[in-house]
């Protein structure tokens, strides 16, 4: 077991990988579909399954001919089973399925956020075990235990929206467009912080589960009260929003890792891509005598090289997935 093709369809990104020996990425393609998606200001389910089924089969043979190497060089198939869109996932899963079944190769169903943990294994210096790990994205925000690359724990999760749901959804409300996420931080670069003191959603101290609808809320408010004058004010709202989510995130992470006696931490999820975020948890970790692990910009994203990273290990170990096996829309056991 070498060479293995990984598959991701869990959202709006129809991406294929090709990586050796669970570290080496041959190649990676991603097929976005922002576009489709940003006159609604989110994803539409519908429309992402369409798109899928448009760039399924093209986005392998790119990630193949890319890699240098033919379909029957493929030693197997690893591919998202969920937590995700129920009908954008069942595109790359029945594809995977397929393309295993006629090549006769081995074929394993991985969970996305497995995946998102392997974006920092991949690095030249990954963490060793354990490690506590914040994985955060436009569907989730929770922090890990992990203990091998199998074995991960859960230590607190969103109790609501995830951070990068937030940050999509203030970007709408102001008006600034679809990804949210990249925009505000762009735009935050321009303002002030701490002009405007934003609740801070700290629950139970003690433990790490979140929550990020207060301060959505309370974005939309200072909307209202300041109608007249919020518009020339948009920088500081996004820095002060920012400054908001990220204190919680990196403090919680930090927290976490002292809680379990861990000097190692990592971030993973397309929010992990976040700036101010990457030096706030590297500042704080280096105020803790922790080490901090952070994956390549591309692969903080959705992509299929972290797919097959993660199914190269699966596969490794002897697991192969049954052909009845099905995907599944909400987190499930790692």
């Amino acid at each position: 077991m070498k060479t293995i093709l990984g598959i991701e369809s869990s959202c709006d990104e129809t991406a294929a990988a090709v990586v050796s020996r669970g570290t080496e990425i041959l190649s990676s393609v991603v097929a976005s579909q922002i576009k489709v998606h940003a006159p609604f200001g989110g994803v539409v389910p519908e429309l992402a399954s369409r798109k899928h089924l448009e760039s399924i089969a093209p986005v392998v043979e790119q990630a193949l001919e890319e890699a240098g190497i033919t379909a029957g060089q493929v030693d197997g198939v690893a591919v998202t089973r969920g937590p995700g869109l129920v009908g954008a996932l069942l595109v790359g899963f029945s594809f995977a399925k397929a393309y295993a079944l006629a090549l006769d190769v081995p074929w394993v169903g991985v969970n996305h956020l497995l995946g998102h943990i392997h974006s920092v294994l991949m690095s030249p210096s990954p963490p060793e075990f354990p490690f506590a790990a914040l994985l955060v994205s436009g569907g989730h925000t929770s922090i890990y235990k992990v203990s091998s690359r199998t074995d991960m724990e859960v230590m607190g999760q969103t109790r609501d929206d995830a951070a990068g749901e937030a940050f999509d959804k203030v970007s709408k409300a102001m008006g600034l467009g679809y990804p949210g996420g990249e925009i505000i931080s762009k735009l935050a670069d321009s303002g002030d912080p701490h002009k405007i003191s934003f609740p801070r959603s700290w629950l139970d101290k003690k433990k790490f589960d979140f929550s990020f609808s207060g301060i959505k809320t309370a974005v939309g408010r200072y909307m209202q009260v300041h109608e007249e004058t919020w518009q020339d004010e948009k920088a500081d709202i996004a820095a002060s929003f920012q400054e908001a989510v990220v204190e919680v995130l990196a403090t919680k992470l930090i927290n976490a890792a002292k809680s379990i006696g861990c000097p190692r931490v990592a971030v993973a999820g397309g929010v992990a891509a976040n700036a101010c975020l990457r030096d706030r948890v590297t500042q704080l970790a280096a105020k803790a005598g922790m080490s901090v692990h952070l994956p390549d910009i591309s692969l903080c994203g959705d992509n299929a090289a972290m797919i097959a990273a993660a199914g190269y290990y699966k596969l490794a170990a002897g697991e192969c997935s049954p052909l009845n096996m099905d995907v599944f829309s909400r987190v499930e056991k790692m």
